[in-house]
């Protein structure tokens, strides 16, 4: 992730209820995401055909890495889904991970699809203040 990567990823608009996946929803995630020193730490880019496609973001303890994810907005709903998670598990393998959670907002049908496919099960259903209010979210595990 470089500074150009960061504006570009903040800079991403989704339609409709996806929206609720823009950057500037929710002021701290926006700050984590242009903050230098998370970039090749926890922020990475992802590249496809020599141009930006995605993100990843990568939390390792003890062993399970807590990944986020997210395609361009011109991208999404075009099958690369499954690509860009296997690409996530790899890079979390790589980095020594035994095992990979994430969390996904739980109306996000598409993602949840994609990541039963790819192995993960839900574990627990929570509500997460973010986004300027209390949503339903679900963890997964794989």
């Amino acid at each position: 992730m470089t500074a150009v990567d960061a504006t570009a990823v903040a800079r991403w608009r989704y339609d409709g209820i996806y929206a609720f996946y823009d950057w500037d929803q929710d002021e701290d995630d926006l700050a984590e995401l242009l903050d230098p020193s998370e970039w090749g730490r926890r922020y990475f880019a992802v590249d496809r055909d020599a141009s930006l496609a995605g993100f990843l973001v990568v939390k390792l303890e003890d062993g399970v890495a807590e990944i986020g994810l997210g395609l361009r907005p011109d991208l999404t709903g075009r099958g690369l889904g499954a690509e860009l998670v296997a690409t996530g598990l790899r890079f979390a393998e790589h980095l020594g991970a035994e095992g990979c959670t994430l969390a996904v907002a739980a109306f996000n049908r598409r993602a949840i699809t994609v990541y039963e496919r790819a192995g993960f099960v839900e574990v627990e259903r929570y509500r997460h203040r973010t986004n300027g209010g209390i949503h339903d979210f679900v963890r997964m595990r794989r």
